[in-house]
């Protein structure tokens, strides 16, 4: 069974250098697994290539790691994502049948975050966009980002909303007053991003976005960021009120995609198939280098499904939505 998974990352020295320069001081502070996190984020070659062999994974999908280029000033954040496409646009050049990736865009300039989408897509191996979150806390509902969603639409590339941390007032009133590691990881992966990027896909429908642009796809990890679990109580909000063309539930089943992304729990998979009816919109992640692939890969082995629903989920799905 072939397997594609779909939110595995890699980092380069400039981007620990610069934006991600917090993870490296919290790796080179902590030690042991947070630096073997951070030696394999920035291996795209024989290392890697052999973990992936040994977890029986035959494809990554590559995207920027976490926190992206979204909080950098436009101008710095213009060249990281330049700098970081090109490192990732050598990686598959040298193993293209075993990565493809996720552009890295600069938000905080629409115009330059269209050219270098353009200049991308054009390339081999590029088949979607990665957007970590909120730009300084701005959302993609707000027109500024538009420019940037009808790219997308016309070039046909999902994208893929990855968790970032709130804003800042955010973590203050609602994770703050405990310890700094304890706010720090609240606020982060064990709870907080993934209630914003929830949160996030809200906000993109019901600020009529799909509406504007009925093609356009996203996809996004954690089994949901906790949405299947809501899908129901959605219809407290109907459509004489949003004044949208669907349902927000239309939206949730039509333009957005689930991956699993360490999530490798099965009553939350079951939550997510149970809600959206069949595995057509779920696909295989690992969230490499941050979770096991080889536990990724016995889950995936293990869920109950068919063995033809188990291909879509492994490969099938992603092949179609990316063109592999």
């Amino acid at each position: 069974m072939r397997t594609i998974t779909l939110e595995e990352h890699f980092a380069t020295p400039e981007f620990f250098a610069g934006p991600a320069r917090f993870v490296k001081e919290r790796a080179d502070k902590m030690g042991g697994r947070y630096l073997q996190v951070l030696d394999r984020l920035c291996d795209v070659d024989a290392k890697r290539i052999s973990e992936m062999d040994a977890a029986g994974i035959d494809m990554q999908m590559l995207s920027l790691s976490a926190p992206g280029v979204e909080q950098m000033e436009a101008d710095e954040a213009i060249a990281m994502a330049r700098v970081t496409n090109d490192y990732l646009a050598d990686a598959i050049n040298r193993h293209p049948t075993r990565f493809a990736g996720f552009a890295a865009l600069p938000t905080s300039a629409p115009k330059q975050a269209v050219e270098e989408l353009e200049r991308r897509m054009k390339q081999r191996g590029f088949r979607g966009i990665v957007i970590n979150g909120h730009n300084r806390g701005r959302y993609l509902d707000n027109k500024f980002y538009w420019p940037i969603l009808e790219a997308a639409e016309a070039l046909n590339a999902p994208i893929y909303l990855h968790p970032t941390p709130p804003p800042q007032q955010v973590i203050d009133i609602s994770y703050g007053g405990f310890s700094p590691m304890v706010t720090d990881m609240l606020s982060g992966g064990a709870w907080g991003w993934h209630i914003e990027t929830a949160v996030h896909i809200i906000r993109i429908i019901c600020g009529g976005v799909f509406d504007r642009f009925p093609k356009l796809q996203f996809v996004i990890g954690h089994m949901g960021e906790g949405l299947p679990f809501f899908f129901q109580r959605f219809e407290v909000l109907p459509k004489h009120v949003t004044k949208l063309e669907h349902p927000i539930l239309h939206y949730l089943k039509h333009n957005v995609h689930y991956t699993f992304s360490g999530m490798n729990f099965q009553p939350t998979f079951l939550n997510l198939l149970l809600e959206l009816g069949s595995v057509d919109r779920i696909m295989f992640s690992a969230d490499y280098p941050y979770q096991s692939m080889p536990e990724a890969r016995a889950f995936l082995d293990h869920i109950p499904v068919s063995p033809a629903d188990k291909e879509r989920i492994a490969h099938g799905n992603a092949e179609r939505l990316f063109g592999l």
